[in-house]
């Protein structure tokens, strides 16, 4: 877990008298201060546009889970086309980020309920340090874990140069989120929250709404599966669009196709001895 102690802390010793800047050194003392919004942050969204985001991922205990299968996966994708990679956890952003040199997206999931998408302003300067070149957190209207809101995480982030990608669940979340002075938005949370009542795949209601209403980029994320549908969310507005599971989780993928052919499909198949074949002479070999 990140510190966030509060405060600065004086640290003595043989040599020179050091203070160590901590987490709320860094939070503005009202909520209506701000820092301008990163102009590094700008020029990797502007550079996004129309794009496709690939999110490669995979947890504890899964298949593909490590941090070099993840460095293997953000190739691919960049490969195939991918504008930029969306990647979870310190170990592996940094070994993507030895991978590629597309625009990377970092998060830190920590734990199950509640905001877990990077939910401390500790765990966004660690994923900033490992190679992010945005950081995305939840931006939700839900309590963060260390006890700042909204517009103070940005705000001391941005006064690091750091630029923040607002994962949302409802549009008035991202309104907020931009008023904020969030980077950008993304409808990740859409269906994830309490507030949100999952749709039946992705929620192109929400990207409309929110890309008609924010003066920041707007980047559709969530249950988009397949190429028509990342392709109707640009055309809805969104700024670029995420796709994850469609591309990168073959367990997930093979589990939709072994349910579209029924419960014969995920039954094992019988392991037959192959038969032996005797060659006569007047038989060819090739």
């Amino acid at each position: 877990m990140p510190d966030t102690a509060i405060g600065t802390t004086t640290v003595t010793g043989a040599g020179p008298t050091t203070t160590v800047t901590t987490e709320r050194d860094l939070v503005p003392p009202t909520r209506t201060s701000r820092a301008p919004r990163p102009a590094r942050a700008a020029a990797v969204l502007r550079g996004l546009a129309g794009s496709l985001i690939v999110s490669c991922q995979a947890l504890p205990g899964e298949p593909l889970h490590g941090p070099d299968i993840m460095a293997r996966m953000a190739r691919a994708a960049v490969a195939g086309g991918a504008a930029a990679v969306r990647i979870n956890s310190l170990d592996d952003v940094a070994a993507v980020r030895q991978a590629v040199t597309v625009p990377l997206i970092g998060l830190w999931k920590d734990g199950d309920d509640g905001v877990y998408i990077t939910p401390t302003l500790g765990h966004a300067r660690r994923i900033a340090e490992a190679g992010a070149d945005l950081v995305a957190i939840d931006a939700t209207g839900r309590p963060r874990r260390d006890g700042l809101s909204l517009p103070h995480t940005i705000a001391a982030l941005h006064r690091l140069g750091i630029g923040v990608l607002a994962d949302v669940s409802t549009h008035e979340e991202g309104l907020a989120a931009a008023a904020a002075n969030a980077d950008a938005v993304a409808t990740t949370l859409s269906g994830y929250t309490p507030d949100s009542a999952p749709p039946d795949g992705p929620d192109f209601t929400l990207v409309t709404s929110l890309a008609a209403a924010l003066d920041v980029p707007l980047i559709a994320e969530g249950r988009i599966t397949t190429p028509a549908e990342a392709a109707r969310a640009l055309a809805l507005g969104a700024h670029a669009v995420v796709v994850g599971g469609a591309i990168t989780r073959p367990t997930a993928i093979t589990e939709r196709f072994a349910a579209a052919l029924g419960p014969a499909s995920a039954a094992p198949t019988p392991s037959v001895p192959s038969p032996v074949i005797r060659r006569t002479a007047e038989e060819p070999t090739a």
